[in-house]
């Protein structure tokens, strides 16, 4: 009854308090050794008593456990024939608790000593005979969080690219933001607001952009600097995620390349262009690099659709990134129609209609807001980019043509004509409400070549023959082409930018037209110039190669950050003081206004009267 007296006293030291009774007996055989540490007390406490060794908690493992279970046996038929014991939860370190509750530490390893009250108990040493070799204990311990539990340090939060994931300024762009259904709603002109949206801090997901917006907040023949005045709503301090500074134009480098594949294949296949022997297997691997860069850069661009479709719904309404959506199709009809023979000689039919299904639906859209007189009607926003958006109606056409399709192609072609014509005029006639051509000439201008010299190729395969209607379109296209390449001063100071590549495919497209030209009139001149004009693209592209190779690579700034997609919303309001113009008169050391001053100086009085602020304009009088 002794050692039933004992658990009692011990059971009542360690639970002071009642415990509830959904947690207080659990069955003991349940789980071998489950808290059995204030059992190793009490079988301790006999031992040393008695003049034996200590236990320990690995000590209960093998061939001890079995005289432990007969003790606790006796004592639970002693007891009652109780077969539950106690549960309590176990302390963070049993060595602590037990030297609370004890008078003796009961764990020892060679060296140690025995401490009463915390002095040492020399006694209680020399009663130990014949220690065990060390063995090894198992004490509970806090679970360590992280990589910790593996002894491993690795400080993955402050990586700079988690650490820009994790940025929230960028979180009005992201498409998990909880705002995809709102951004599509706003795609398709049917906002949507969100009463539980935070409305502090710069908005850059409400309705879509009017287009005065980015003409007032950007400059230059691409709209893509921001103005002085202006002020944008991510950080202009650091270097934004890669995709968010991806730019649809990044097609263009498809179309330079898949447009050299298709020029490569007619000069060997090319009866007037025999005498240069040139091997299809240029046009091969030509053809290869392009599929590959087209797979490259689209599923870069879908990535950045699903990860921030904010900004790319801010391309869309850019009113000259919207024509490089485009650029993607078309880059798919040159791979069609610049396909190898050793590949594929004749191509399915389906896949004609399949690639001309999004430029209908582009077109549709587009095509109706320049006719539609709104903000984007095309006396607005004309610029040379928009032949983007009317080439792949002659490409389209071009392709159902060699297919052996009719009544297709001829409508592309009828569409593609009617609106190349209206855009013709208009950026001839300089409307003072297009603001978008620079005075200086940029290659931009050699977008005016790309759709007539495609027109010329497309009308020949419609009447299978390089008449008189084709011929028309391809000595427009001549003219054009030499009347711009004549200007070579005005190809200087301007900076190397990646829609470039969308401007070669036009000389591209120039070069293959005089080639099926020279089939027609084979003569030395024709010849000549086919050669020329080839050697002039092929150069074109390899130099734009180098520089896209150099920039990626050794400068590394070929993707800036877009400050075309970040504007606000809103024009900035600025506090005009009464002596700012004096300042100006006397000058200032800002001369970004003084430059925009003399800008409205030189203009009308109703420019200048509008660059004004109204409280300004009153004072003056």
């Amino acid at each position: 009854m002794w050692l039933a007296s004992i658990n009692l006293d011990v059971e009542k030291q360690i639970l002071p308090e009642a415990l509830p009774a959904l947690i207080q007996y659990i069955s003991s055989k349940e789980v071998d050794g489950f808290d059995s540490v204030e059992l190793n007390k009490i079988l301790n406490e006999q031992l040393q008593a008695s003049g034996s060794q200590p236990y320990s908690s690995s000590a209960m493992q093998g061939s001890d456990t079995a005289a432990f279970e007969n003790q606790t046996d006796e004592s639970q038929s002693i007891h009652h024939q109780r077969k539950h014991s106690v549960s309590i939860s176990l302390p963070a370190s049993p060595i602590a608790e037990s030297s609370k509750d004890t008078k003796k530490v009961l764990f020892k390893d060679d060296g140690e000593k025995f401490f009463v009250y915390g002095n040492p108990d020399s006694s209680a040493a020399s009663k130990t005979v014949d220690p065990p070799p060390k063995q090894v204990k198992f004490h509970s311990q806090p679970m360590p969080n992280g990589s910790a539990a593996f002894g491993v340090a690795v400080d993955i939060p402050n990586h700079p690219s988690l650490k820009k994931l994790k940025d929230n300024r960028y979180d009005s762009f992201k498409t998990w933001s909880g705002k995809l259904e709102r951004q599509i709603s706003n795609l398709r002109g049917r906002p949507r607001e969100d009463p539980t949206e935070n409305t502090v801090g710069p908005r850059a997901e409400k309705d879509a952009l009017p287009v005065d917006r980015y003409f007032d907040a950007l400059e230059g023949p691409e709209l893509e600097t921001l103005r002085p005045s202006e002020q944008i709503v991510l950080p202009d301090d650091i270097t934004w995620p890669f995709l968010l500074r991806y730019p649809i134009s990044s097609f263009g480098i498809c179309l330079g390349v898949s447009s050299q594949a298709i020029m490569w294949k007619t000069l060997a296949t090319s009866d007037s262009t025999s005498f240069l022997h040139i091997s299809i297997d240029v046009n091969l691997v030509l053809w290869c690099i392009s599929v590959a860069l087209v797979v490259t850069i689209g599923s870069i661009y879908i990535l950045k659709m699903i990860l921030y479709f904010e900004a790319v719904r801010r391309e869309y309404y850019h009113p000259i990134r919207v024509n490089f959506f485009f650029a993607p199709w078309i880059a798919l009809l040159f791979l069609a129609i610049g396909v190898p023979p050793s590949l594929a000689k004749d191509l399915h039919k389906a896949l004609w209609y399949v690639l001309m299904t999004p430029f209908l639906i582009l077109e549709l859209k587009i095509y109706g807001q320049w006719m539609s007189g709104g903000q984007r009607r095309l006396s607005k926003v004309a610029n040379p980019t928009n032949h983007l958006s009317i080439v792949g109606n002659f490409v389209g056409a071009l392709l159902g043509a060699s297919m052996g399709l009719k009544e297709g192609p001829i409508f592309f072609f009828a569409v593609g004509l009617a609106h190349y014509t209206v855009l013709f005029v208009t950026l001839y006639q300089r409307l003072p409400t297009n603001e978008t051509l620079p005075k200086e000439l940029h290659p931009v201008f050699f977008l005016f070549v790309a759709a007539p010299s495609v027109a010329s190729m497309a009308w020949a395969k419609i009447q299978g023959s390089f008449d008189h209607g084709s011929r028309i379109a391809y000595f427009i296209a001549l003219f054009l082409y030499f009347s711009l390449a004549v200007r070579v001063n005005f190809f200087r100071g301007f900076k190397f930018s990646l829609s470039w590549w969308a401007y070669t495919f036009p000389m591209t497209g120039a070069a293959i037209a005089t080639i099926r030209y020279s089939n027609e009139v084979t003569n030395v001149v024709t010849q000549v110039l086919a050669v020329t004009l080839s050697s002039v693209s092929t150069l074109t592209v390899t130099g734009l190669l180098v520089s896209t190779i150099l920039h990626a690579f050794v400068l590394r700034d070929l993707f800036p950050n877009d400050i075309a997609i970040a504007i606000s919303d809103r024009k900035p309001r600025h506090h005009h003081h009464p002596r700012k113009w004096f300042h100006l008169r006397r000058g200032s050391s800002d001369e970004n206004e003084i430059e925009h001053y003399l800008k409205f100086a030189n203009s009308d009085g109703k420019d200048i009267e509008s660059s004004l602020d109204p409280t300004t304009s009153d004072s003056s009088h």
